[in-house]
């Protein structure tokens, strides 16, 4: 179980890079306007990642 964990935590790594590496600028730009966004729009933002995810590792499986 916890290679499992290991490995989803690596392909989280590598996901979470690629948007950098291949646009740094327009990249950080994105970060800057999360930045400015209120709280509560962060969280609605995460929460639906987060249902989004769920979804499709239960339509996966």
């Amino acid at each position: 179980m916890w290679q499992e964990v290991g490995v989803a935590l690596c392909l989280v790594l590598v996901l979470e890079g690629i948007l950098p590496f291949l646009a740094p600028r327009r990249w950080r730009e994105t970060v800057l306007q999360l930045a400015r966004l209120p709280d509560r729009h962060l969280r609605l933002i995460g929460l639906a990642c987060m249902l989004l995810g769920t979804a499709a590792l239960y339509w996966l499986h």
